[in-house]
């Protein structure tokens, strides 16, 4: 069966075993090796003016950049990804097996808004930490969003 990645799935991933802002280390200088980002080469005002990857206007391709730890690679930018869960300001009361959040918050049956994590190609630095999450409308198209399969796999 394939399907989006819970949020704890998508973290998980990202982080590939870092504590860090981002899977490789602090570093805002660093991002470009690792990530599509708005960089010195765009013209957005929150850029991140020490690095160019080489990708100012659009998407890279699948792969452009080395992987994670984990061997994954695009965790850091290029496209914001969907994940399964339903948007929630906080975690309390949040699945504790890694399981997606299936409702909304405040009505406990909507699912109106869902998760986007990992930033994109205009994204500011801020916004590619391991950390980052954003809400936005669930069947919302954008070119800047995109998603991220996985397998569940049986034995």
């Amino acid at each position: 069966m394939y399907r989006l990645l819970s949020e704890a799935e998508w973290e998980y991933v990202a982080r590939a075993g870092s504590e860090t802002k981002y899977a490789f280390g602090n570093g805002d200088a660093s991002l470009c090796r690792y990530g599509n980002i708005a960089d010195k080469s765009s013209k957005y005002r929150w850029r991140n003016n020490e690095c160019d990857d080489g990708f100012s206007r659009h998407p890279a391709p699948v792969g452009s950049f080395p992987a994670n730890r984990f061997g994954v690679h695009d965790m850091h930018g290029n496209l914001w990804e969907w994940v399964a869960d339903c948007w929630h300001a906080g975690y309390d009361d949040a699945p504790s097996n890694g399981s997606p959040w299936r409702v909304g918050r405040k009505s406990r049956r909507s699912c109106a808004q869902r998760v986007l994590r990992g930033g994109s190609w205009i994204s500011a630095p801020k916004d590619l930490r391991s950390a980052n999450r954003e809400p936005a409308l669930a069947g919302k198209r954008s070119d800047i969003a995109g998603f991220r399969i996985a397998r569940t796999l049986t034995q």
